[in-house]
């Protein structure tokens, strides 16, 4: 859950420039900018429906297989049964942190910065409620936030001087060219462009493939009629993809470390499999159904900011990128 925020944020901020970008360049888009706070609200039904599909395979797997399904039993160091209170109590402390966190964001009571703080505030709270709010503890956290936000910043800047010089050199051009001449018009484009994330997904990290891809087809898509908040969570579903594509995926890394020994690296591969397809699927099913992604966002805020793109004939001169928002974050 955690690499999925990381990627509504980061995806939000470029789709966001993405827009402002596309603004500038064609008269049928809204004045209604797109914030975080529409990306999340956007991904809770398809974030939903996804579980609820991977909840179905699972009881139709374990159906047809029950073997497979079956619970290993532990030998339990102490048969007590756990009340109900002390299970609320173990429960409603992350819950309400995540919560006071997605609710501020959701709500436009704080904005992904500020909503950060709180998750923060809160962790300490929580940490020193468990006796866990230690100096050793605080200064792991710290140095491993100075990791991740290096390794942001550092991509976010080779990313910057490589859009820089992509579109000085008329790359950007050539990639509207080549969306705009594809049969199907927005279909069409936004069908190469999810099988290019897709593939790109089996090598690289959803960051760099955010920060260096979506700034270039984000805009065109955008300009060819595309919503901006449904096109958001198309490329989230399809980056969830590269958490379980190998040999790059981070789940896939996640589970090898805490599975036992007996089990392959192989078979890993192999299990991921049926879940890879169900994203896959639901992939088709938001493209045919783009209500599941704009409605609740319309519903929630009553704004539509692309309403009125329906031409698919404009003539694009990009400009440099708006990298200010990114910074900002």
């Amino acid at each position: 859950s955690k690499q999925c925020a990381y990627l509504l944020i980061l995806l939000g901020d470029q789709i966001s420039s993405a827009y402002q970008t596309a603004q500038m360049q064609g008269d049928t888009l809204g004045s209604e900018p797109i914030s975080i706070a529409d990306i999340f609200m956007g991904a809770l039904i398809p974030g939903f429906a996804l579980v609820g599909l991977y909840i179905l395979w699972l009881l139709f797997h374990n159906i047809l297989n029950p073997k497979e399904g079956k619970i290993v039993e532990k030998e339990a160091t102490d048969n007590t049964p756990i009340s109900f209170k002390e299970l609320l109590a173990t429960l409603l402390p992350p819950l309400s942190l995540i919560i006071a966190v997605l609710g501020s964001i959701l709500s436009g009571i704080a904005t992904a910065t500020e909503s950060a703080s709180l998750g923060a505030v809160g962790a300490m709270i929580l940490a020193w409620h468990q006796k866990e709010l230690t100096l050793d503890n605080m200064r792991e956290v710290v140095r491993s936030t100075t990791r991740v936000s290096s390794m942001i910043f550092t991509i976010l800047i080779g990313a910057a001087f490589f859009t820089l010089v992509f579109r000085g050199y008329g790359g950007d051009n050539i990639v509207h060219e080549l969306l705009s001449d594809l049969p199907g018009g927005l279909f069409g484009a936004m069908l190469i462009t999810m099988l290019l994330m897709f593939v790109l997904g089996f090598f690289l990290d959803f960051i760099e493939i955010i920060y260096v891809v979506v700034p270039i087809v984000a805009p065109v898509l955008l300009l060819m009629g595309a919503d901006p908040i449904w096109l958001a969570v198309m490329i989230a579903v399809n980056l969830q993809t590269s958490f379980l594509t190998p040999p790059f995926g981070f789940s896939l890394f996640y589970l090898r470390g805490v599975a036992p020994k007996t089990v392959k690296t192989i078979s890993i591969y192999k299990g991921v499999l049926p879940f890879v397809a169900i994203q896959l699927l639901f992939l088709v099913i938001l493209a045919t159904f783009p209500n599941l992604a704009t409605w609740l966002p319309e519903v929630a805020y009553g704004s539509d900011p692309i309403a009125n793109a329906t031409s698919n004939e404009l003539t694009i001169d990009f400009v440099l990128p708006n990298i200010e928002s990114a910074v900002d974050f």
